[in-house]
């Protein structure tokens, strides 16, 4: 039996998030918001049991959007994002107004961020199936890309 064939499938998420960088020396030391669009691509091969229910689906892009929603989209949607490790968390933590604050334990730029994602996505997909890459936009324009062939 020929074996199937290794796909990519991606989905795109997108989700708001305020945040400030602590001890930054341009603008963005400044609380500021932007409207992520985050790209995740997985890879494996489809199933090919002919009595699976799956069958022909490397992931049912549910499951992808389970995964992806639980793990990131309900932890950093509208949230004001600061390092944890900074006074911006005290902060942050002693003026109420912000309602969903996101202490990380690293500065929160889209690097750190999209590096955070791999792993909380990566550890969490079913057998067969790994975490390819990731595109985490902040703006139509600025992305970071995370491969795992780089990591």
């Amino acid at each position: 039996m020929d074996q199937s064939p290794v796909i990519r499938l991606t989905k795109e998420f997108r989700f708001e998030a305020a945040h400030a960088l602590w001890n930054y020396d341009g603008p963005c030391r400044n609380i500021h918001g932007h409207s992520y669009i985050l790209y995740v691509t997985v890879k494996g091969r489809p199933e090919t049991g002919h009595e699976s229910p799956k069958q022909g689906m490397l992931i049912d892009f549910s499951v992808l959007k389970h995964i992806v929603n639980e793990n990131i989209i309900d932890v950093f949607d509208h949230a004001l994002l600061v390092n944890g490790n900074t006074p911006h968390a005290e902060m942050a933590r002693e003026m109420k107004m912000f309602g969903k604050l996101t202490a990380v334990p690293y500065q929160p730029t889209c690097e750190n961020m999209i590096h955070d994602f791999a792993g909380r996505i990566r550890n969490t997909l079913p057998e067969g199936v790994a975490l390819f890459s990731l595109r985490l936009h902040e703006t139509a324009s600025s992305y970071a890309e995370w491969f795992a062939e780089d990591n």
